[in-house]
């Protein structure tokens, strides 16, 4: 840690790399977030130390909401069903396609992510054209026909919006046998969907309107979610997360935010000095051990 760390008034938590890899919790997460939960800060007569409120924090596109929060569930992260833990992209993409007035997006999403997103839009007039792009991170739909029919789409007037989850440029996934990389270090390193986004903003001329993280607006509706006395009273908001550019760049500079690196899940040696990066606030071998200096 370059600097003492302040007082904490809330915890925003990366969930794929930070706390689980694919279906794997990382070292220790399980039992961390249960410390973190054993106490709510609010807890009327309660003895312990407070300690700061959180929310999950996902770019996912993979899956639908509720089917991210049963695969948690499955691993030993319950969502608590007393507030809105769970903030993924998936809900931003929703939000901007409602207030641009889309009303039938080509979803390059897997199906139930895609059925998230249709659902939140409702239905769509008979015959209307496609009149947006929204790109996720979805490998059976990524393939040179799905790119191509997206780029058409693009090439419209008025030019549809192209709407990406996020633009991370590679992600880690657990299973070994997907990947076609030679065994060793990043044998399990697969592409995000950031280089099938620009590929796309140059073939069309357009520019992605990005809705996740690390975007400011994201980071915005998250902690607008806190309610007014669920905050410690003083400190900062951080944000933990294995990806030092997606997870903590952009939005999360720009509002402050305490920016925590933690060495699992996509985190490569020497990213927190990488040119251009914006170094974090902190960096931990995991999740777990920042949750072990926080609490003690």
């Amino acid at each position: 840690m370059s600097t003492p760390r302040p007082p904490l008034r809330a915890l925003l938590i990366d969930l794929s790399g930070t706390l689980h890899i694919g279906n794997t919790p990382t070292p220790g997460a399980v039992r961390a977030l249960s410390r973190l939960r054993s106490s709510p800060p609010s807890a009327p007569g309660s003895s312990a130390t407070p300690h700061p409120p959180y929310r999950f924090c996902s770019n996912t596109s993979k899956e639908s909401a509720v089917a991210l929060g049963a695969r948690l569930a499955a691993m030993g992260f319950a969502l608590r069903e007393d507030t809105q833990e769970l903030w993924t992209s998936l809900g931003a993409v929703a939000a901007r396609l409602r207030a641009r007035g889309v009303r039938r997006p080509l979803c390059l999403l897997e199906r139930g992510a895609e059925e998230e997103v249709l659902r939140a839009l409702g239905p769509a007039p008979d015959g209307a054209p496609y009149d947006a792009v929204v790109l996720g991170l979805a490998s059976s739909r990524l393939s040179y026909d799905g790119l191509s029919a997206a780029f058409r789409v693009l090439l419209a007037e008025p030019r549809p919006p192209l709407v990406a989850t996020h633009r991370a440029k590679y992600v880690r996934t657990e299973d070994k046998a997907s990947s076609s990389a030679p065994e060793g270090a990043n044998d399990t390193l697969a592409l995000g969907p950031g280089p099938f986004v620009a590929a796309l903003e140059n073939a069309a001329g357009v520019q992605a309107e990005v809705v996740g993280k690390p975007t400011r607006a994201f980071f915005e509706a998250v902690i607008g979610s806190f309610g007014e006395d669920e905050m410690l009273p003083d400190g900062k908001i951080a944000i933990i997360g294995d990806d030092v550019e997606t997870d903590l760049g952009g939005g999360a500079v720009e509002l402050g935010l305490w920016r925590v690196l933690v060495r699992t899940g996509k985190y490569r040696p020497g990213d927190e000095h990488r040119p251009g990066v914006v170094p974090p606030d902190e960096v931990h071998d995991s999740f777990a051990a920042f949750v072990e200096s926080l609490l003690g």
